[in-house]
């Protein structure tokens, strides 16, 4: 038997451990980030902005509860260092914040996952928070209902095109899964409201054009900043596979040159290219998308530049990250701030036990030699 010395010792170990590797490792990897430098544009500051993707909380038909508690833990603690230890003023989740939107009742939407998310992604009131539309949180094309999109909309206060401006800065946050042409209930109103957007920046930009009467027409346009868009979906814009993505966070090799599927992986091919007609108008300096749980940098043939963001939950990955951008109505730069890999979590556990075990049996050994040489 261990003493009380000893024994507390051991507890003081374990909790070591654990506290370290449950609070304070999450700091230690976000105190080695910092906001990408970008200079100034007149007096005003660049704003500050994290961008995460696919936390997929889970619901009641996946997953283990100490899966589901686990993985909820570890993007909690993440999410709030990051914002306490950085202080954005903006942050953006890029889709898939649910898993099981797409299969929830009403009664578990309004009274456990939304509760949840407000308790996971709780801030300050100065703090803006956005959500973009994924296919986890309404269902694929082929299952969405106006149901499930209604209160999924009404939950964040979203559309099928949301325009979101913070100091001249504009972002659009484009419902990706209605992105499609078979004429459903929410794909016109996408593409309607995305041709209304972007006459109003083309009137913004002094370029209405005679077919729209010029100048008479823009007058009644919704005023928008003169300055290009950051456009922000969940489903990457078509591409064949992720076989030119490199980088630590990139697909592995396995999944690297598959196909991937139209309307399932990607948004479709057509759509894509219906999407860039609309991106020519749009003109947007940069393309946030997500979806497939790994990063990607692609830069399409015509100049659109697109950041595919990994998932933030180390259910799908052992590196997850977020974003980082400093952005100014003519500027921004970008840097991923990668968390602490969970393999390197559980070998510590592994370790320290295995420590704290030999520890302890060499401290009964030797209680038990001092023991018996006192009976002899």
């Amino acid at each position: 038997m261990l003493s009380r010395r000893h024994l507390a010792i051991l507890c003081v170990g374990l909790a070591s451990v654990f506290l370290y590797s449950e609070y304070v490792i999450y700091y230690i990897a976000i105190w080695q980030c910092s906001w990408p430098h970008l200079e100034p544009e007149g007096p005003a500051s660049p704003i500050r902005v994290l961008f995460l993707a696919d936390t997929h909380l889970l619901g009641s038909r996946l997953g283990h509860w100490f899966d589901r508690l686990r993985r909820e833990w570890q993007m909690e603690r993440s999410f709030q260092t990051a914002v306490s230890v950085h202080q954005p003023h903006a942050v953006f989740v890029l889709g898939d914040l649910l898993d099981e939107g797409k299969w929830c009742s009403d009664k578990e939407f309004w009274e456990e996952y939304l509760v949840r998310s407000r308790r996971m992604f709780r801030h300050n009131a100065d703090l803006q928070f956005h959500v973009v539309v994924g296919n986890h949180d309404i269902g694929f094309h082929y299952d969405v209902t106006r149901q499930k999109l209604n209160r999924f909309q009404k939950a964040f206060n979203l559309s099928a095109v949301t325009t979101v401006t913070i100091q001249g800065n504009m972002f659009l946050l484009v419902n990706s899964v209605a992105l499609d042409e078979d004429g459903c209930f929410m794909c016109a109103a996408a593409e309607d409201q995305l041709k209304d957007i972007s006459f109003s920046l083309n009137c913004s930009r002094g370029l209405g054009g005679e077919e729209n009467d010029g100048k008479m027409q823009c007058r009644n346009a919704h005023k928008l900043p003169n300055t290009a868009p950051i456009l922000l979906m969940h489903y990457p814009l078509y591409r064949n596979s992720d076989a030119n993505c490199t980088g630590p966070d990139s697909a592995p090799n396995n999944e690297k040159y598959t196909t991937f599927k139209a309307r399932y992986d990607v948004v479709s091919k057509s759509a894509s290219q219906k999407a860039r007609t609309l991106l020519w108008w749009l003109q947007p300096r940069l393309v946030l998308t997500a979806h497939i749980h790994h990063g990607c940098v692609v830069h399409h043939p015509d100049g659109t530049l697109e950041h595919t963001l990994p998932s933030f939950s180390w259910r799908n990955r052992n590196n997850p990250s977020f974003l980082m951008a400093s952005i100014h109505p003519t500027g921004y730069s970008l840097t991923k701030c990668f968390l602490p890999e969970e393999s390197s979590v559980i070998v510590l556990y592994v370790i320290s036990i295995l420590l704290m075990l030999i520890w302890t049996c060499s401290k009964v050994r030797q209680r038990r030699r001092v023991f018996l040489s006192k009976l002899m």
